[in-house]
């Protein structure tokens, strides 16, 4: 077995140039940081500088690691010792299971200390962490966790609205158990409490700026616009969309059917990363909020909680991630409502919503960045070298030159510019619709439904294979 190429391919990994039996410590906080998050790898045999040094005695190291492990650690991580020899030198791999009783202690000189992963060390866990740790270990969420505050001290008005506008369903006072808003008690989770009107969770809360430039420079003196928004989850996304809609431009030019338009940023990626800042931060931070910067050439959002599994976003491939979910029942109820995916990661949604506007290309493509307490979604603004270019060359047509938009369109002329488009493309999808009208891809369903409800448009054939009608 090649042992530096294992390690290069490992994703976490440490090694050790040999057994410390008198400090136990210096290598069973790797052990601790692997049970306690993805599981991983220990090789003892190898130095700093990756030097295939050996082991003097591997049998009796392997027998030492064993015997240590049981009598330092609570509880006991589930692991596998297996013993290579190269080049007749021996080594020792100790292979470290991600674990289900989190967290997992060193016991040392009556002391009791837990380690997570970041990078390539093992560091004591934090308070947040632990508190983390111990609900995995009971196999919870924070958002199911129960509140001291009672179903009859709380209304759920703006949740039925939004709920039954956008799923067409009545939502009953046993949807609030069901879901997994109240316990059976009749007290609220804290997912109840994020939902119920009003402002009961402290950290419920939604800091937005619209900076003069492309950095913060001196403060608040440069803000162009900042609001604070607190209180019920809706309410701050709804207040949060609109912050960016007041302090964001759209462009558009004459097209050949129908008027292009041209955004500063996708609508549907806005949402998606201001959902997935909502639904994914920790909560369990306290003194902490969502941050919204938009300068003139970017959007940053900030969220309060690195990845959940304890990975780094950026060394991962956003098309493939798997969805985890931190507060998987705020996410339930956001997918129910369409505000969110429910199948998977949202970020790939948001970089395909850019990959579909008209001026895209690959260095306008969103980023992504998090470390263990955060994360950052960076959305590119689409015209920004458009405006900040000097157009030196003669315009042939300068009438289709892109125009900036104060208003939005309204909804009648939404209404009959899907009447046109269909009527030109009857195979077109909810989704290509709204990406042309720059709306939701929610919005043309509640469209749609009000037009068929009019008697003006009609759907025939499978839902592959059919077409819109005009009637």
């Amino acid at each position: 077995m090649d042992l530096l190429k294992y390690i290069g391919e490992a994703t976490s990994y440490d090694k050790k140039e040999k057994l410390e039996i008198s400090k136990p410590k210096s290598w069973l906080k790797s052990v601790s940081a692997f049970a306690n998050e993805n599981g991983g790898a220990l090789i003892f045999g190898i130095s700093d500088t990756d030097e295939l040094i050996g082991l003097e005695d591997y049998k009796k190291d392997s027998e030492s690691i064993s015997e240590i492990i049981k009598t330092k650690m609570d509880p006991i991580p589930k692991i596998k010792l297996e013993n290579y020899n190269e080049n007749e030198k021996y080594f020792i791999v100790l292979h470290v299971e991600a674990g289900s009783e989190t967290p997992y202690y060193i016991i040392d000189g009556g002391n009791r200390s837990s380690y997570i992963r970041i990078g390539n060390q093992s560091v004591v866990a934090t308070s947040i962490d632990l508190k983390n740790l111990v609900l995995k270990g009971m196999n919870k969420t924070f958002d199911i966790i129960q509140t001291d505050i009672n179903i009859k001290d709380a209304t759920f008005n703006k949740l039925r609205i939004e709920y039954e506008k956008r799923t067409n369903k009545k939502f009953e006072e046993k949807d609030l158990l069901s879901f997994g808003l109240i316990t059976k008690d009749s007290l609220l989770t804290y997912a109840g409490a994020l939902f119920a009107d009003g402002y009961l969770i402290y950290q419920s809360r939604i800091f937005c700026t619209r900076w003069n430039g492309l950095t913060k420079a001196s403060g608040l003196m440069e803000a162009l616009d900042d609001n604070e928004f607190e209180g019920n989850i809706l309410i701050l996304l709804e207040n949060a969309l609109n912050f960016t809609k007041v302090n964001t431009k759209k462009m558009w030019r004459k097209g050949p059917l129908y008027r292009e338009e041209y955004p500063e940023y996708p609508e549907r990626a806005v949402q998606e990363a201001i959902v997935n800042a909502l639904i994914h931060r920790d909560y369990s931070i306290i003194g902490s909020e969502v941050h919204i910067d938009i300068f003139d050439d970017r959007m940053e959002i900030y969220s309060p909680g690195g990845m959940y599994d304890g990975t780094l976003i950026q060394d991962i491939d956003p098309y493939t991630i798997s969805s985890s979910r931190r507060n998987p029942v705020l996410a339930d109820i956001f997918g129910r409502m369409d505000l969110m995916e429910r199948r998977g990661s949202g970020l790939k949604k948001i970089i395909e919503s850019y990959e579909f506007e008209k001026n895209y290309t690959e260095d306008l493509k969103p980023k992504f960045r998090s470390t263990r307490s955060s994360f950052f979604t960076i959305l590119k603004n689409l015209n920004y070298n458009f405006n900040n270019e000097p157009q030196n060359e003669p315009q042939n047509e300068p009438q289709n030159e892109p125009q900036n938009e104060p208003q939005k369109m309204t909804r009648q002329d939404r209404l009959i510019k899907i009447i046109d488009i269909i009527s030109d493309k009857p195979y077109i999808t909810r989704l290509e619709l709204s990406k042309i009208l720059n709306v939701a891809e929610s919005t043309i369903k509640r469209d749609i439904l009000k037009l068929k409800e009019e008697g003006k448009i009609e759907y025939v054939g499978s839902s592959k294979t059919g077409k819109w009608i005009k009637k």
